[in-house]
């Protein structure tokens, strides 16, 4: 039986004060920040690749399909046979979060009006012009939109990886240990926390987004 909403948030807060979660949050928020800034660059290299070129876009795209089609636990835990507790929910979170970007930045470059490509190549403009005046502002809004959906599977993934895997200091282990403890209450308190902290996360990275899109250019 399912306790009150009363109960869960005792101990919700009684949770949220403790050093014990306070450590396992900042283990859980680094482990996905390292998980973005792994796969977001490299995402977008690699989506831009794909776009530009037709021998790395036929390399690619299967890579990207393979990946997405993936079972995430089965990637765990294969990842756990070769990183180890710590790594594997940045190692996870990487594969998951990589295609995702890849995929939004090469439907902004296949989304570019052709007609101005073709009067870029007219005009024999240089590349730097050419990534700075056509491709960065095209893509731009699909890069975006890719971090946003990004990030939100990155927590996801990180902590599915952690319930499973159970590093020493994260709040996948504090649920999992909730669980095995059939401490309902905690389980839910570990939860609410969860998705607060994700929720809170995906609200930063889109003010700190719109507030460089509005950033005169």
């Amino acid at each position: 039986m399912l306790p009150g909403p009363l109960p869960v948030l005792r101990r919700l807060l009684g949770l949220v004060t403790t050093r014990r979660f306070l450590l396992a949050l900042g283990n859980s928020f680094l482990r996905v920040t390292l998980g973005m800034l792994i796969s977001a660059p490299l995402g977008i290299a690699a989506g831009t690749a794909a776009g530009l070129n037709r021998a790395a876009g036929a390399l690619l795209r299967p890579l990207f399909q393979v990946i997405s089609a993936t079972p995430v636990m089965s990637v765990i835990l294969i990842a756990f046979l070769w990183f180890g507790q710590d790594r594997t929910p940045v190692f996870t979170a990487f594969l998951m979060v990589f295609p995702v970007m890849a995929a939004n930045t090469l439907a902004g470059i296949q989304a570019l009006d052709r007609g101005l490509v073709e009067l870029f190549e007219v005009y024999r403009l240089s590349r730097r012009e050419r990534i700075l005046s056509l491709y960065l502002p095209g893509i731009v809004p699909f890069v975006l939109g890719g971090l946003r959906s990004g990030l939100s599977l990155c927590w996801k993934v990180v902590v599915a990886a952690e319930v499973l895997i159970q590093p020493r200091r994260a709040l996948g282990t504090g649920m999992q240990n909730a669980k095995a403890q059939l401490e309902t209450a905690e389980l839910l308190a570990w939860t609410v926390a969860t998705v607060c902290a994700a929720g809170l996360s995906s609200l930063i990275l889109s003010l700190v987004l719109k507030g460089l899109e509005r950033r005169p250019r």
